[in-house]
């Protein structure tokens, strides 16, 4: 018996890079573009790199949520379009910026239960279903701008992107906290339990009394719920609504799902993932533009770097999975 307590513990390369190996590309990406240019370390450029990164990360947290049931939502840009654009336009006809916010939380909120009962009543592939919600909501939002930008918004809306408090941007402060009520939600509620389980077998989760469609219409109108704030913080930043907002927002919240771990099987994965995700994305955006690496190239470089995140995902992933 002593004999087995006392025999060392095999080392498990496989877990371990499975476990740590995001934090080790993000530190290796850290100390390579040190290197490369003098003006990456700055305390203004990392706290660039953070303001830029919230508001991928705060569309990642629904996203995340979503793939760990097995579904996806590419929906995610078009909502927040539609969202957004209806919510600055209230504000521009007077209306409270309480009540106009609202409106725009509402809206991608309940264009993601749309989204949730196409799936669960009418048996449509999520894949299928959101793609559908991107261009009905996209061309929504062209319809009601008509291709015109929503500008001049309310200065009490803007400092929600461009406040600070004690010295940290209103936009990384909503972004952490959206990070921790998701990390609450899949950790210490049953909801996410019932989430991972859905995600893991959803035939298992329905014998164990798992209330499969409402668990599906919830984690959608979370997602809806993410875009819509995203776009708000994006907006109040910018202090203009573009009919095209929001484009492409999917393959990055996507991008920084996939990259921070979360398998696309559903089931397995998390937050702390994803915001390592969406960090690593955009310290890479970050350091090509400082070295003046062109466009078109960031796009190339980003889908070599998913590519390769898929590849490690599948080398270092049990057999069985």
């Amino acid at each position: 018996m002593s004999q087995v307590a006392s025999r060392p513990v095999a080392f498990d390369r496989r877990a371990f890079f499975q476990r740590f190996g995001l934090v080790f590309s993000f530190l290796l990406l850290m100390i390579a573009l040190s290197l490369l240019s003098e003006r990456f370390l700055t305390p203004a450029n990392l706290m660039n790199v953070l303001r830029q990164a919230t508001i991928n990360g705060i569309v990642s947290v629904g996203m995340t949520i979503v793939i760990l049931t097995g579904g996806i939502d590419l929906s995610v840009g078009s909502v927040l379009a539609l969202s957004v654009t209806v919510g600055a336009s209230l504000m521009k006809q007077g209306t409270p910026v309480g009540l106009a916010v609202a409106s725009a939380l509402g809206i991608g909120t309940l264009l993601g239960v749309i989204n949730g009962l196409m799936i669960t009543r009418a048996k449509i592939p999520p894949f299928i279903a959101t793609l559908g919600m991107l261009t009905v909501a996209r061309g929504l939002t062209l319809l009601y701008t008509q291709g015109q930008p929503i500008t001049g918004l309310p200065a009490t809306f803007r400092w929600i992107g461009t406040g600070v408090v004690a010295g940290i941007p209103m936009p990384v402060i909503l972004s952490l906290a959206v990070f921790a009520l998701g990390w609450v939600f899949l950790s210490r509620t049953k909801y996410g339990a019932q989430i991972y389980l859905l995600g893991d077998n959803p035939t298992a989760a329905r014998l164990a009394g798992v209330p499969v469609d409402r668990m599906t219409v919830l984690v959608y109108a979370i997602s809806g719920f993410c875009a819509a704030l995203a776009g708000l913080v994006l907006v109040a930043r910018l202090d203009s609504a573009q009919p095209i907002i929001g484009q492409g927002y999917e393959f990055n919240a996507i991008a920084a799902v996939v990259v921070g771990g979360t398998s696309f099987s559903g089931g397995e994965g998390g937050l702390a993932g994803t915001l390592l995700g969406a960090l690593l994305i955009e310290t890479l955006n970050n350091g090509l533009n400082l070295l003046n690496v062109s466009p078109l190239w960031e796009q190339v470089v980003k889908g070599v770097v998913i590519a390769l995140a898929l590849l490690l995902y599948k080398v270092f992933s049990p057999p069985s999975k």
